[in-house]
């Protein structure tokens, strides 16, 4: 198994003296060429997580082991088998160019300078970068910056790349190019990835399985496609005759509804009995349509963020 992170916590102290859990017995594994999406709310539990995978934080309970590795007992050789981009464009010195920044961080990994160079040069033409090598990182678009952080992370080889948010604010012709490079690294060259992003769309596109954490603990985990084929036949589009007032809004966003326009929206129900639940708390507006939909990661995860639901799906 590439990574296992196995029942790992963490806890906090308060100025008072007592404790704070951050994360509580999170488990899950990652095979080599699959991507997970680490999902989760703010607060979760999902930065923590991650750097306690890449030895930045210490746990209180647990181990990560990578290729069978305890990141405990030999720390330094696992987590050099890690690659990581937990800030993006701004883990780079911008007055450096790509070439110049791939090279500083290879020194740091101990990859000879002419290896590094090497290595640089070939991950910028993947990524479409080459023209790119000798101007400054401050004069490149965003997108490409963060092209460049990546491929910063990956020029000592590793197997597992940790990626937070590496699409976000970004237009849509450069988030297109950072999920077909990260895409193409899963596939082609057998990386393992671990990927936190608040962008449903692209977890759902890019990942293999999905763990989803709420209040430092896992409450989904399984594949994507089968998390979002069980709870497919439970999931209705109501269509309604106009907008919703605030007390029938606040009403169906409390049930977890994700309006997807103005008069449409979509909502997982537990039970049969909630679809007139739910035409209860539209009154009196009309509805013109009211169906069974295809649940997609989004609504997924409201359902389990808000409404408490817990669930696993073995991979």
């Amino acid at each position: 198994m590439l990574l296992e992170v196995d029942h790992v916590a963490k806890r906090y102290r308060k100025r008072d003296g007592g404790e704070v859990p951050a994360v509580r017995d999170v488990s899950f594994t990652l095979e080599s060429g699959r991507i997970l999406a680490f999902l989760g709310p703010n607060g979760a539990g999902k930065t923590t997580t991650i750097k306690m995978i890449a030895g930045l934080v210490r746990m209180d309970g647990g181990d990560v082991r990578i290729e069978g590795r305890s990141i405990k007992g030999s720390g330094r050789v696992a987590i050099g088998r890690l690659g990581a981009v937990l800030e993006g464009s701004r883990n780079l010195y911008w007055r450096l160019t790509p070439l110049e920044n791939i090279e500083y961080f290879a020194g740091i990994r101990g990859v000879p300078r002419a290896r590094a160079r090497e290595r640089g040069m070939r991950l910028l033409r993947l990524c479409g970068l080459e023209g790119k090598a000798g101007e400054t990182v401050q004069h490149l678009s965003r997108g490409m910056q963060q092209l460049v952080a990546i491929c910063s992370a990956l020029v000592h080889e590793p197997r597992i790349l940790l990626l937070d948010e590496p699409t976000l604010g970004l237009d849509l012709d450069a988030a297109d190019r950072i999920q077909a490079q990260v895409a193409r690294l899963a596939r082609e060259e057998g990386v393992g990835i671990v990927l936190t992003t608040h962008q449903m769309d692209v977890a759902e596109h890019l990942s293999d399985e999905v763990v989803l954490l709420r209040e430092g603990a896992v409450v989904l985990h399984g594949l994507t496609q089968e998390v979002t084929r069980r709870l497919g036949g439970d999931s209705y589009r109501f269509e309604l005759e106009r907008e919703p007032g605030q007390e029938q809004l606040a009403r169906l966003t409390g049930r977890g509804a994700l309006f997807d326009s103005p008069r449409s929206f979509r909502l997982l129900l537990r039970e049969p009995r909630d679809f007139y639940a739910v035409l209860r708390d539209i009154e009196p507006i009309g509805v013109l349509g009211a169906g069974r939909d295809t649940a997609d990661l989004a609504t997924v995860f409201r359902h389990y963020v808000g409404n408490g639901a817990d669930g696993e799906v073995q991979p």
